[in-house]
């Protein structure tokens, strides 16, 4: 693999990273690690991370990247010092796979043998939405995984054991939820999930009460706060996660589809689950608040332009607005470049995907609350200073937005930025200055960014042939600012074996303060959680 080079945007010379999408066997005892540097004394806990970490049973393989199955990390800091062990999710695909050595259960993009008798609607458009290997999500206290269908594993993250499962439907009429759900200070938890009668599709937003009434207790009290009808009914838009504010869940209705019919019929088509969606530029992406203690969804709609996002970076109410802050694309058809093969290209091959796919920008839509008949039409309702986001009110109940830029010029010479992250506890809901989060030179992170609102300037860490993982932002113990404490973030080598490590920066000056050399290797992964131990 070559060295890179740059020329209006569009790169040359790739590293080819197929090491980074390949099986690798678990490690269920935990093991040391070498540490350079100085990892702070005061992070005491474990992150927790998950991705796909087995492509292929026998000799059936998965096609789709999310189609891996989950394989569950952690390293337990503690002292300086910092082991690391994995585990797969003993999920049912996983266990059927085991056993038979192949493929037995059809993932996102994947086709296993054809089984007509099983051909109904709700097992099918369950199975679709819940890519399994995204995440871990913590309700009441307890760490689940989601997994096919409608279950959630409840782990120990101490051992990585799954518990027990748990069914949503046996709690709330969805069909799974989000690998994002929000949590509000009081330990109040929402997320969405689709359910499917006889109509098609409703989207719905579900509530999860803090209290814990027992050891045994995981969903119960799950309520749907509010249920949202889809443009089309057979063509429900697809959502990877949404936003909320202080007051307000926004449900993001992108013009990436989900075409039933032809998801329902894929087996006897001989199709993967991912030939069923499709973008549509022609269509709005349009936003939707749903007031979080009354449920009542605002009969004004926000709309904007075709874009797609998969992940927020955070939503807060200040003067009369909702400014809602996101990693978007002008683009809808990033989730099927992730086929598997595209990932092990080299080349010329490799290039050329990555400069056929469009970037991700972080970006700010600023929603007026107060809209209501007298507002008046076909004028900037924007008035906050120095924002170059406008908001018109073009019909009844209907407002356009367009964004402002949330970054410099710079920030294409990264990439783009996706996986963003802030300082959760503190800032979510609320006013903030900073987010983290990858730059994108490659079809995977290759840097790692900090972005300061306050003048859109950006830090950067990066090292040639290094690929690191979504940043997790741990808070110091004694922090006053609202970036004091650290990075986490797990780097990748695919040029060299058991290059894998855990990076730890200072948060604030984005200077590198130690690493834990791990001596195994370890695939890409998508999403981790810090969990803090006393």
């Amino acid at each position: 693999c070559g060295h890179i080079c740059m020329a209006s945007g569009v790169l040359k010379g790739l590293e080819c990273i197929a090491p980074l999408v390949r099986s690798v066997e678990e490690t269920l005892e935990p093991i040391p690690t070498a540490v350079q540097g100085t990892i702070p004394s005061w992070i005491r806990g474990n992150l927790l991370r998950n991705g796909p970490g087995k492509f292929e049973f026998g000799n059936t393989h998965y096609n789709h990247w999310f189609d891996g199955m989950a394989l569950l990390h952690q390293f337990k800091i503690q002292e300086g010092e910092v082991t690391y062990r994995s585990r797969f999710l003993q999920s049912d695909s996983y266990r059927k796979n085991s056993e038979k050595d192949r493929i037995m259960v059809s993932e996102f993009g994947t086709l296993a043998l054809p089984d007509p008798c099983q051909n109904f609607f709700q097992r099918f458009l369950s199975r679709f939405e819940m890519i399994s290997n995204v995440s871990f999500v913590k309700y009441k206290g307890d760490y689940y995984v989601s997994t096919e269908t409608n279950l959630m594993h409840k782990v120990d993250p101490e051992t990585l054991a799954s518990i027990e499962k748990v069914d949503w439907s046996k709690f709330v009429a969805v069909n799974g939820a989000t690998a994002h759900p929000h949590c509000d200070p009081d330990g109040t938890v929402y997320n969405m999930g689709n359910s499917y009668g006889s109509k098609g599709a409703l989207y719905n937003i579900v509530r999860v009460p803090p209290e814990k009434k027992d050891s045994t207790d995981s969903l119960q009290g799950a309520t749907v706060l509010c249920s949202i009808m889809p443009a089309n009914k057979s063509h429900p838009s697809y959502y990877h996660s949404f936003a909320m504010s202080e007051n307000y869940v926004v449900f993001i209705e992108q013009p990436i589809k989900m075409d039933l019919l032809k998801i329902v019929t894929c087996k006897l088509r001989g199709k993967g689950l991912s030939e069923g969606i499709y973008w549509d530029p022609k269509q709005d992406t349009v936003f939707h608040l749903v007031d979080k203690k009354t449920g009542q969804a605002s009969s004004v709609r926000y709309h904007t332009k075709a874009i797609s996002t998969f992940h927020q970076i955070n939503a807060f109410e200040e003067d009369g607005f909702l400014m809602l802050d996101m990693c978007c694309s002008e683009d809808g058809q990033a989730i099927n470049n992730y086929l598997i093969q595209n990932l092990r290209k080299s080349g010329d091959a490799l290039d050329q995907v990555y400069n056929e796919m469009t970037r991700v920008f972080p970006r700010r839509f600023v929603l007026p609350l107060g809209v209501t008949s007298d507002t008046q039409s076909n004028q900037n309702l924007n008035t906050r200073p120095d924002s170059l986001a406008t908001c018109l009110k073009t019909g009844q109940d209907k407002v356009l937005c367009q964004h402002e830029d949330l970054h410099g010029d710079d920030l294409l010479d990264y990439g783009g930025l996706e996986f963003p992250q802030i300082n959760y506890g503190q800032n979510n809901t609320r006013p903030y200055r900073y987010f983290y989060g990858c730059g994108f030179r490659h079809l995977v992170g290759d840097s790692l960014l900090k972005m300061d609102l306050k003048d859109k300037s950006l830090k950067v860490w990066q090292q040639q042939g290094f690929y690191p993982s979504e940043p997790v932002f741990v808070p110091s113990p004694d922090a006053v600012d609202e970036d004091q404490g650290v990075i986490l973030s797990v780097v990748l080598t695919p040029s060299q074996d058991k290059g894998t490590f855990l990076l730890v920066l200072d948060a604030q000056t984005f200077e590198e303060l130690g690493r834990a050399n791990v001596p195994v290797n370890i695939p890409y992964g998508f999403h981790g959680t810090f969990n803090p131990t006393a």
